[in-house]
């Protein structure tokens, strides 16, 4: 099993920058991707950033250029760094883990952009 915590959510303006963190604790070393999702109301949950054994990153086209995903695998901890943010960024923010059996979702952050 495996246990993830966002956080850094909150409230910006456009054009502002946030941080999140997701801190996995569990049996970590099963980990082999893992990756940020982001869902708002009345859409799909969507993959924003993932970040593969290595460190290959890919990024969903609406935020290449502006969002930056990272791993600090020796402190088990997930990040992504979301500069420039426009309104359509709006949504829930979801960390996610896949393992080598299962995969494992976070309770997931709120992000607003607004002025």
């Amino acid at each position: 099993q495996v246990q993830l915590v966002e956080s850094g959510g909150g409230l910006v303006q456009p054009g502002g920058s946030l941080r999140l963190s997701c801190a996995a604790s569990g049996n970590t070393i099963t980990i082999i991707n893992m990756a940020w999702y982001r869902q708002s109301p009345g859409s799909q949950r969507e993959q924003v950033a993932r970040i593969i054994s290595g460190g290959q990153t890919n990024y969903a086209e609406s935020v290449k250029g502006r969002f930056t995903i990272s791993r600090d695998i020796a402190n088990d901890a997930l990040y992504l760094q979301m500069n420039n943010l426009k309104p359509e960024d709006t949504a829930v923010y979801y960390c996610y883990a896949r393992a080598r059996i299962h995969g494992y979702w976070g309770q997931g952050t709120q992000v607003t952009v607004s002025s």
